[in-house]
């Protein structure tokens, strides 16, 4: 017990010296910040609705380039999860597949964005790519650590059958971590819908650009416009993947 409350003193001292070192208890700094964030919502009412008809369009281009990357990025960071399980696969072979989802997982989904706004022009399509590399990286990861956390008493049991490797994912990890792995997949796109509203910035298609516009020429209400969009569609995917996981757990049990 006095273990639990020495590490949390140890992190509230930590924690205060960081927020100190960031300007956090700057009073007249906060006050001023509040101040213009007053300012900038009053410039934010009420919303204009006049821009629906671009901003819908965009937003649209935007849940497409999300789906598809998510998508790809899925089918992908599949067999480079497997090939990470330590269980499955030699470690030479696993730690080289964590080792290329880290290097993948390092890059954030901007820079992968711009770099392939490079490589194949703009237009959603790059920021697709850059989406599905993203995604890789973060579910590969996931899914291997996931997919180590299977009951190792299982794994034996079905491998003293003379499994093969190929049976063991088919039959014994996939099974068991299928809701885990609706659940990441589902969150992934939610996330990737967030995240893809800033690629227009960097010219790889999808709401940012509408954003970029109006942030540069101080349209606060037709910004607030393809924000509540955004959220909207934020929303919406929130019901439908409680909806999926309603059902897909109905339908396992």
């Amino acid at each position: 017990m006095r273990t639990d409350l020495f590490v949390m003193a140890l992190v509230a001292i930590l924690l205060s010296i960081v927020l100190g070192q960031l300007g956090f208890f700057d009073a007249a700094r906060l006050m001023k910040g509040l101040r213009n964030m007053g300012t900038l919502t009053l410039e934010m009412l009420p919303p204009d609705a006049s821009v629906l008809p671009v901003a819908g369009k965009a937003l649209w281009e935007t849940v497409q380039m999300s789906f598809a990357g998510t998508m790809l990025g899925f089918l992908v960071s599949l067999p480079l999860s497997i090939l990470g399980t330590r269980h499955l696969f030699s470690a030479p072979l696993s730690n080289l597949s964590r080792l290329i989802a880290a290097g993948i997982r390092t890059v954030p989904v901007l820079l992968w964005a711009i770099l392939f706004v490079i490589l194949v022009g703009l237009g959603p399509l790059a920021g697709t790519f850059g989406i599905a590399a993203y995604t890789v990286g973060y579910l590969a990861k996931i899914y291997a650590d996931l997919f180590e956390g299977t009951d190792p008493e299982v794994m034996e049991a079905v491998q003293s059958t003379g499994a093969s490797r190929f049976h063991l994912v088919r039959f014994v990890v996939f099974p068991e971590g299928a809701n885990a792995i609706l659940t990441q997949l589902l969150f992934m796109l939610e996330y990737n819908i967030r995240a893809s509203s800033i690629l227009g910035f960097v010219g790889a298609g999808g709401i940012g650009f509408v954003m970029q516009v109006y942030l540069q020429t101080l349209e606060y209400r037709r910004l607030a416009t393809v924000l509540l969009l955004i959220l909207l569609v934020v929303l919406m995917m929130d019901g439908v993947g409680a909806w999926l996981r309603k059902r897909f757990l109905l339908t396992a049990h």
